[in-house]
Order: structure tokens, then sequence, then C-alpha cells
């Protein structure tokens, strides 16, 4: 029997190499004037920004733009709205990574009412309703790792003692058109392409692995973790297949978005919202910094209290994903898991926590404010001692 389970809304999906050549077109099927959001460098810098410019002068698009340099913060998004509040957008779009698209998500959510995004953060402020309507939003990702071109949240952040990680999320905060063109991500580092591909990799497995799990999500995250497998260190070690991994990431990367919006999360991304506030730690960089020891402790936590938890099974079989071939017992497989995250981890070069001046002194502070809606999905609850754990194990 398959048990009930439904899929909220998700946007128009375009993905292949040239598809940016498509945005003036969608534009203009929702107007003439539009704001555009981007990151601070590398698509500015490139021949597909002054193309897009080029092509929205021939359809008689007029246009705004802004930068978004790190992480959105709600200040960011409350000055963007007031500025453009009465500038007469029709649209918004995001061409980024996921802080551009967050931000932009955001920003087309509030441009219609004015208001200040901290009335609707959650676990913020007065969490009013949001009852829309939104400006259309088309979303074009830069990088292959946050999947936010497919997600109905916008994450907000505040760095510092008292900072927060938190979602403004409504599913008319959902982009009218995900284009997901391979091409704009040749420009990405290799450190960039080593984080969020350990992003991308941790909300497939995160996902899988949920508490809310269905088959539908299932399907999508063993496809895309499958291309993660084949694609991620080709691309990062820029082989003779970068090109085609390149693009297997950019599709898992979608692919993790799709999954993590119906089904949630884990403990990784737990505890990634409070390091990410409390520290300069790229949300990145977080995730691929604990996802071999989170999945380690996870399953030993299930071992011994959930012994029957479908999770065991579906641990096993991403090992065997991840081996490609050969046959494993299950308890095996798990162990050839938490071994193959592990030496990704290292051979992209991860920094561990306490490169960004994580100490066992904050692990309080950071146990405290991890438990949020990722945590809740998480395939059993961990206690503070083995999220401690966990921490000791990644500074």
């Amino acid at each position: 029997m398959i048990a009930p389970f439904a899929i909220s809304a998700l946007p128009r999906i375009l993905f292949g190499a040239g598809c940016f050549r498509q945005l003036p077109e969608l534009m203009q099927s929702f107007g003439k004037r539009v704001l555009i959001v981007t990151g601070a460098r590398s698509f500015r810098a490139s021949l597909h920004w002054q193309g897009l410019l080029d092509a929205m002068k021939g359809r008689g698009i007029t246009w705004e733009d802004m930068v978004v340099q790190g992480e959105p913060s709600p200040q960011m998004v409350d000055q963007a709205v007031r500025m453009y509040r009465h500038a007469g957008i029709e649209m918004v779009v995001g061409i980024g990574g996921g802080s551009a698209l967050d931000a932009a998500k955001a920003i087309a959510g509030l441009l219609p009412h004015g208001n200040s995004v901290m009335e609707h953060l959650e676990g913020v402020g007065p969490e009013k309703p949001y009852h829309g309507p939104s400006l259309p939003f088309i979303a074009v990702p830069t990088t292959a790792g946050t999947g936010s071109e497919a997600t109905k949240n916008a994450v907000l952040s505040i760095h510092g003692p008292d900072g927060f990680k938190k979602s403004f999320r409504h599913d008319l905060l959902v982009a009218k058109y995900a284009l997901i063109d391979p091409d704009l991500l040749a420009a990405c580092p290799p450190d960039l392409i080593a984080a969020n591909g350990m992003d991308a990799l941790t909300q497939l497995l995160e996902s899988y692995v949920s508490s809310r799990a269905n088959p539908f999500t299932d399907a999508l995250a063993l496809s895309g973790l499958n291309y993660v497998r084949d694609g991620l260190l080709d691309w990062h070690g820029a082989t003779a297949k970068a090109a085609e991994g390149r693009a297997a990431m950019a599709y898992a990367a979608l692919l993790s978005g799709i999954t993590l919006a119906q089904v949630g999360l884990g403990v990784v991304h737990g505890l990634a919202a409070p390091l990410g506030a409390f520290f300069p730690i790229p949300h990145g960089v977080a995730c691929g910094a604990t996802v071999a020891v989170a999945t380690d402790i996870n399953i030993r936590a299930l071992e011994q209290r959930q012994p029957d938890s479908p999770a065991l099974l579906k641990y096993a079989e991403v090992g065997r994903l991840m081996r490609g071939s050969g046959r494993m017992d299950n308890g095996e497989s798990r162990r050839f898991l938490v071994m193959v995250l592990e030496e990704w981890t290292k051979r992209l070069a991860i920094p561990r926590l306490a490169a960004y001046g994580v100490q066992e002194r904050d692990f309080p502070d950071l146990i405290a404010r991890c438990r949020g809606n990722s945590m809740k999905t998480n395939p059993l609850i961990l206690n503070d001692e083995e999220v401690g754990e966990m921490l000791a194990r990644c500074l």
C-alpha cells in the first residue's frame, strides 16, 4: 500500500544548455518592467549578462537591477522593497546562487504590499500569515546546490551572537518559471562547486530518509543521487567529463530543491541554520563538514533504537548506489556510505567547523537553536548528547 501524500506547487521547469536565451520572451509574458536580482560577480562579468540586456532592449523591456553580496538579510529585502515599491515593477527575475534567488523571491512577495519581511519570518516576530499576491518571479540558478529555484521559501539571515537564519515561506512565492541552463555554471570556482555540491548531496540524502518521504520524492532523490555520484567529482576536478558533470549537478540540485520542499530535511540542515547564523560559515560548507558524521550518528541511533526503521534500508540502498556495482549486505552498505561521505569531504577540501571559529563552548547554544523544521523530519529524534557528539567530531 502507498500511504497518502501531497505535492505542493512547483515552477514550470525549463532545463538544458542554452535555455537561458528564452528568458526575455518569458519576461515579456508578464509585462515590460522588471527588477533583476543577481549575485555580485561571475554572471555580471559574463557575456550572458550583456546578451540579456541587449535582448531586453530589443523587446522594449525596461529594468532595474540590484546586487546581492553574501547571504540576504531581512534588512536587505526591506530596503529593496522600499526602493522599488513605486518603480512600476511587474516581475522579478533572480539570477545567481541561492542567496540571489532567495532575495529575489522575498522581494517579489513583498513588493505589492510594502510591509517588512520580519512580519512573516518563521520563528521571528509576529509570524503574520502571508496572503499574497506576489509579483511573478523567474528563477535562474548559476550554481548547483541550494535548489532554491524549486522551493517556496526564501532563507534570510542575521549574523552574530543574536543571529538567526529563518524562512519566509508560502506557495505563492514559488517561481513561475525555473530556467536551469548548465552553461551558466561554467564560471563556478572549485570551492563553490565543492560546497554547493555537498549541499545538493545532503539535501537529496536527507529528503530520501525524511520521516515524511513518499514514493514520488524517493524516485527523484535517487535519481539526483545517481547524478551526484557520476558528476560532482568530474566537474570539481575539471576532467574530460567536466561539462557532463556540470549538467549532472545542475539537474541534481534542481531535484534536491524539489524533494526538500516536499518532505523536509534532517539534522545536517537543523544544525546548518545556527552555524550559519552565529559564524561566517557558508551554508554548503556547513553541510559538507557535517554530513558524514551526521549520517553515521543517525545510522547508529536507528540501529540501537529503531532497528525496523525504513530509513535504515534507505541508507543501505544509497550505499549500494554510491558503490555502483558489487554486492553488500545492508550493514556493510551503510558503512560504505559513511566512508564515501568522509572521503568526498576530504577530497573536496571542505573546511572543518573550527576553521570558522566554532569551539566546544559554543555547543550548548548551537544545540539549543538546531531544533527547527529540518530536525522535525530527521528519521528519528537525536538527543542533545548525540548532537553534541556530531559537533565535536566535526571541529
